[in-house]
Parts: structure tokens; C-alpha cells; sequence
């Protein structure tokens, strides 16, 4: 890769992030300014807990994307329309409709005759799905035991901290300490990003900007997965192929690839072609996908360090602390764990009518955790 193309794919990266920092600040505003309709809304929808998981896990589906349900739920808690329970519960939600999402893809595809079976239709997106849902299950029961005993320690409150913040774009910077060498001076440096999220609220409305905001949101991961895109994959699979043989480095490559890319379709992208073909087995794949599943919450704790919520920022913390010891439970014990993943993935797609009821089941039960 060229010094230019390098310096154009930096710039691309560099832009990306900037316009998801500030959709991240303006869904905060927007959802701020919205939050007597949205209290109201939230209210009827989610009377729990466990109606808070089935929201998400079901937005999930809608929105086809679990990172942008994981951003709103940081938002509705930065904005005290939710507590901090839900939050995490909302945030696990996301991750366990995400990973369906792929399944009901292939599904559809297999559907429409696109791929000659279920088993090639679905086979890499079902293997995501019993990885996800394998570790995320457990961390939402270990998790959710352990918030309150986190929560007398003080680290972790009911509601969010740094919500009386956002005051619509009117917010400035106070570096009075640091001017204190020169006396009687006291400089403020206006927060732009709170300034021109103010000004589109002022402008057009809260619900426009509402929309905006996951717009702003949407397109700016497109954008990074296609920079992305623009980089040398076969030389990263070139220089890390022969380490995946060792599960612990699998695990690690895949944890680290999400982390720091923030993009599950990328660090799967780099590996996927392989498996494809043959020239990774299945056993050297899931570790991966195990340290990807972990990787993927960066983003979501990148949005609560955005909007500067301290407790959110703590469960979010915990919840991959938590996810990553889990997580380490199957890689210990991976030779059985490993056969019975692949003995779930068999069953699945060996009877369709079984299969066709696993679908409806995914679909029946955030419904289930909403309306009872």
C-alpha cells in the first residue's frame, strides 16, 4: 500500500470518527430534548427489566443493527429514561438480536433459492449466533446478580451521572485552572460539538435531529466498514494464518481485531474468505469469533466515554469484564465445548422443520419478554 493511500484511508478514518463522535452527542441532545415523550412512550413499552431486554433484542431485528441499539440504549440511560439494570440488560439485548440478524438473512436467502442449502446458507451466521448467545446468557445472568453488589461499592448508580450536562448547545469548556498562571484570566472554550447539535435542535426540531442522529449513525459505520474495505486483507491473512492454529492467539487476534476497529464486519471479513474456502477449520474459527464477540461492545463503551456518563461507562466496563471471563470458560474447556456447538449447529439445519420453529422462536421470544 502506497504512503498516499495510506494517508487517504488515515484521513477517511479520521473523518468517520469525528461524524459518529458527533452523531453520538447529537442522538444524546436529541434524545435529552425528547425525553417528556420518550418517558411517556418508554413508560408503556418497558415496565421492567426484563421488557427492557426484549426491546432491544427486538429493535435489534428492526434496525438490523445491534450497535445502533446499543448506542440509543446509552443515550436513553445518559438521558435517566432508563436505569442502570436496563442498561445493561439493553445493551446484552442488542448483541443476542444482532447475532440472529445473520441467521434470518440466510435464511431468506435460502428461501429465494440463492443457495442450494440450509446448511450453506446459514452455516457461518448460525455458528455466530450459538457462540453469541453461549457466552452473552450466562454473563446477563452473572451480570445482573452482580450490578447491586457492584453498586454498594458506589461505582455504580441507579441513574446516569452527567446528563445535566447537555444543556442544548450551550455547554463551554472552563480552563480557568489552567490559565491560573496568569492572573484575572479565565478562559472558556465553546463545546462545538454541543453548539451545532444545539443549533439543529433550535432549527428543526428534536425529532428531526432524533433521526438524524441514528442516520448520522448508520452511515458513518458504512463508511468505516468501506475504508476498511479499502485495506490489504490478504496481507493480514497472509501474516496471521499460520496463528491461528493456537486457539488462546485465535481468541486474541479476534478480540483485539473488533476492539480496535470497532467493526465486526471487518475483522470477520478478513477471516470469512478462509474459512469459505477451506483453508481454516472450524475449531481455529471459533476462538476467533469468541474474541470478536467480545471486541464488538469498544463502540458501545466509546459511546458513554461520548456522552460522559461515568456510570454508564462503568457498566459498560463491567459488562465486558465480564463478558471476556466467560468467555475464557469454553476456551479452557474447548474440546467439549466445541462438540457441542457443533452438535446444536447439526440439529439446527439436519430438519427444516425444526429449523423453521428455531425461527420462530427467535422471533416470539423478545415479544414474549415485552408484553408479559
Amino acid at each position: 500500500m502506497s504512503n498516499r493511500s495510506s494517508l487517504t484511508i488515515s484521513l477517511q478514518v479520521v473523518i468517520t470518527v469525528v461524524l459518529f463522535l458527533f452523531a453520538i452527542r447529537l442522538l444524546g441532545s436529541a434524545v435529552e430534548t425528547l425525553s417528556p415523550l420518550l418517558r411517556r412512550v418508554l413508560n408503556q413499552i418497558i415496565v421492567g427489566d426484563r421488557s427492557a431486554l426484549g426491546v432491544s433484542w427486538f429493535a435489534s431485528y428492526v434496525l438490523a443493527n445491534g450497535s445502533v441499539v446499543a448506542a440509543l440504549s446509552v443515550s436513553l440511560f445518559y438521558s435517566d429514561l432508563i436505569v442502570r439494570s436496563q442498561l445493561f440488560l439493553m445493551v446484552i439485548g442488542s448483541r443476542l438480536g444482532g447475532a440472529a440478524v445473520v441467521i434470518f438473512i440466510g435464511a431468506f436467502d435460502y428461501l429465494n433459492e440463492e443457495l442450494d442449502t440450509l446448511s450453506d446458507s446459514v452455516s457461518l451466521g448460525l455458528l455466530t449466533f450459538l457462540l453469541t448467545h453461549s457466552i452473552y446468557l450466562p454473563v446477563l445472568v452473572v451480570g445482573y446478580f452482580t450490578l447491586p453488589l457492584i453498586e454498594k461499592t458506589g461505582l455504580v448508580g441507579k441513574t446516569g451521572l452527567g446528563s445535566a450536562s447537555n444543556t442544548g448547545g450551550t455547554e463551554a469548556i472552563d480552563m480557568g485552572a489552567a490559565a491560573q498562571g496568569v492572573p484575572g484570566i479565565q478562559t472558556h472554550i465553546p463545546d462545538v460539538p454541543s453548539l451545532f447539535s444545539g443549533w439543529i435542535i433550535q432549527s428543526f426540531g428534536g425529532g428531526v435531529a432524533f433521526l438524524l442522529a441514528i442516520g448520522l449513525i448508520f452511515s458513518s459505520m458504512r463508511l468505516f466498514d468501506s475504508t476498511l474495505d479499502k485495506i490489504d486483507k490478504q496481507r493480514l491473512r497472509q501474516r496471521y494464518l499460520v496463528k491461528l492454529n493456537d486457539k488462546w492467539t485465535s481468541f486474541g487476534l479476534g478480540l483485539v481485531f473488533t476492539g480496535l476497529t470497532t467493526s465486526v464486519a471487518f475483522s470477520l471479513g478478513v477471516i470469512v474468505p478462509l474459512y469459505n474456502r477451506g483453508h481454516i477449520k472450524r475449531n481455529e474459527i471459533i476462538p476467533y469469533v469468541l474474541g470478536a464477540n467480545i471486541g464488538t461492545l469498544v463502540d458501545t463503551l466509546i459511546v458513554a466515554v461520548a456522552l460522559n456518563t461515568p456510570v454508564g461507562i462503568v457498566t459498560v466496563s463491567l459488562l465486558l469484564a465480564i463478558s471476556f471471563i466467560v468467555s475464557l470458560i469454553p476456551m479452557a474447556f474447548y474440546s467439549k465445548y466445541t462438540r457441542v456447538i457443533n452438535s446444536a449447529q447439526s440439529e439446527l439445519v439436519n430438519d427444516i422443520g425444526f429449523f423453521i420453529g428455531f425461527l420462530v422462536t427467535l422471533l416470539i421470544v423478545p415479544i414474549l419478554l415485552i408484553v408479559l
